[in-house]
């Protein structure tokens, strides 16, 4: 499986394609920042997300898309930053036909590190660690992309088993 993950921002969005099966050594495919500047119109930088995104899209071709799920901070103007940033990653995928997938910040920190009150500078050393790197990459952004594609690869085949339980239970009592 490849997938790419995006840690939203309108100033730097992290992207970073892993590629391999849970259970087995991951592979990173690429690793980088779509940069925008802070000063400039937002449609403009939502634009330049847009064009960021659909490079990688284009160079990299995942199975799936996996972005951070924005949650509440005590801060609006970066919670919605994030939003608009993240909406415009899940546009470009759907747009193609690439499933998205949702993940909680602690649930990709759990997922990488063990603890989802892992800090940055441990998602960045475990990122290294699982992806055979020589050094964490920078900035934080680009790890944090790394990690939630990690954190995917990792938990989709428990969540497909889940989704066809539910399923075939459904079905049954459709049944009966």
């Amino acid at each position: 499986m490849r997938v790419l993950g995006v840690d939203p921002g309108l100033t730097r969005c992290g992207v970073g394609v892993v590629e391999g099966i849970a259970g087995r050594p991951l592979t990173m495919r690429g690793v980088g920042v779509v940069r925008t500047p802070a000063d400039a119109e937002l449609g403009h930088r939502l634009v330049a997300i847009e064009r960021g995104i659909e490079r990688w899209l284009d160079e990299h071709r995942p199975e799936v898309l996996a972005v951070e799920r924005v949650f509440s901070q005590h801060n609006v103007r970066t919670v919605m930053g994030t939003a608009q940033a993240s909406a415009v990653a899940m546009l470009c995928a759907s747009r193609r036909g690439i499933p998205v997938a949702l993940h909680t910040p602690s649930e990709v920190k759990a997922a990488v590190t063990g603890s989802g009150r892992a800090d940055k500078a441990q998602v960045g050393a475990m990122v290294t660690r699982l992806l055979r790197l020589d050094a964490p990459p920078r900035p934080a952004d680009a790890a944090d992309a790394l990690a939630l594609a990690i954190c995917h690869i990792w938990r989709a085949p428990a969540a497909n088993r889940l989704q066809q339980a539910v399923a075939l239970h459904a079905s049954k009592g459709r049944t009966a």
